[in-house]
């Protein structure tokens, strides 16, 4: 049985950025392992069908592993991905498996959500943190966080980015949707922490330009309301929520977009920018929370959502980028993010 496992609950959710967080992390971190002839890491997956190939250091979940925990025996430490999740080893029954726990963010203190809810987010990470051993963050701006609102009891933290999730080849298939006009393009999951909203005034005061999103559709309300403002605003033609996408279609619009755009409210690192970087085309994100540390000055930002501030920024941003040439700055700033590079670090800690 592995020394070190990584619960992998969280690829339960296929297009989330958590799945390729896990993937990646357990690739990279097996590939250096194997490299030193040394025992792999597990992965403790909640389905055996999530991966389209099956290794030896695959632990599926089963539900008998609720009373006995065989994979256990030989562990000593223990990878909790996310700060809202769970920890699986016993406090008292497995008093010697060291757990590492990463924290991505606290964003619901960042959301607006109400003052209930951010004291029970907060709690049931405190809880996650008072199990640890020691902890990783992804981003700078998660640290101080944490450090400001949590209390860590001298434990280790660390700051560990994010790599870049590698983008298939460009492909649209006959069913994809293809634009008509030159495009902005945005993608995650649809709700009001992305406030993708925002964004519909930037089209108004552009005509001729499309605005086309990825991403689950999460929060059906405000799906509605977006689709709504769209229609008040006569640019419901100009606006496109596609849902999830393939791999192909991604990079395809990606490759093809007039601009990338991230308005979002809250963000522990930002995976999305970093894959958009790849493409070097210009990238428009709030100024809210990791994201400035992330994009650093290959990207534009919005420090308000007022309809005139965002047209000047875009407007102003995408002349200095043609101005300068920015595109090789901007791929560069993406490859500063290498998941090789996160799997060090983890394996140091």
């Amino acid at each position: 049985m592995p020394e070190i496992i990584l619960d992998c609950d969280l690829m339960r959710h296929p297009n989330s950025g958590l799945y390729h967080y896990c993937l990646n992390i357990s690739e990279r971190v097996n590939t250096i392992l194997s490299s030193e002839n040394k025992q792999p890491m597990g992965m403790y997956l909640p389905s055996a069908n999530l991966l389209p190939y099956k290794k030896r250091y695959h632990i599926v979940e089963k539900k008998w592993h609720k009373y006995w925990k065989p994979f256990l025996s030989n562990c000593k430490v223990w990878h909790a991905p996310f700060q809202s999740g769970r920890i699986i080893p016993d406090k008292i029954q497995h008093k010697n498996i060291k757990v590492l726990l990463t924290i991505h963010d606290l964003n619901p203190l960042h959301e607006g959500k109400p003052k209930d809810e951010q004291r029970k987010s907060l709690a049931h990470t405190q809880q996650l943190i008072d199990r640890s051993d020691a902890i990783v963050c992804i981003s700078e701006f998660t640290r101080n966080d944490v450090l400001k609102h949590c209390d860590i009891a001298g434990k280790p933290i660390y700051v560990v980015h994010n790599g870049t999730h590698k983008v298939d080849l460009p492909a649209l298939s006959n069913s994809s949707y293809k634009p008509k006009h030159p495009f902005l393009f945005g993608m995650g999951y649809v709700n009001e922490k992305k406030n993708y909203h925002v964004l519909l005034q930037l089209v108004k005061k552009n005509p001729g330009i499309e605005l086309v999103i990825a991403g689950r559709l999460d929060e059906p309300d405000y799906v509605s309301k977006m689709i709504e403002k769209a229609k008040k605003l006569k640019i419901e033609d100009s606006v496109h929520l596609l849902g999830p996408v393939t791999e192909g279609e991604k990079a395809w619009y990606l490759n093809n977009c007039l601009a990338f755009v991230h308005p979002s409210l809250a963000e522990g690192f930002g995976a999305p920018v970093v894959e958009a970087m790849q493409f070097g085309k210009p990238i428009f994100l709030s100024n809210r929370t990791s994201l400035p540390e992330i994009g650093g000055d290959a990207a534009f930002y919005f420090s308000t959502f007022e309809g005139n501030h965002m047209h000047k920024v875009f407007s102003e941003g995408m002349a200095h980028y043609k101005r300068n040439g920015m595109m090789e700055k901007i791929i560069r700033r993406g490859q500063v993010f290498e998941w090789e590079k996160s799997a060090l670090q983890y394996l140091e800690i």
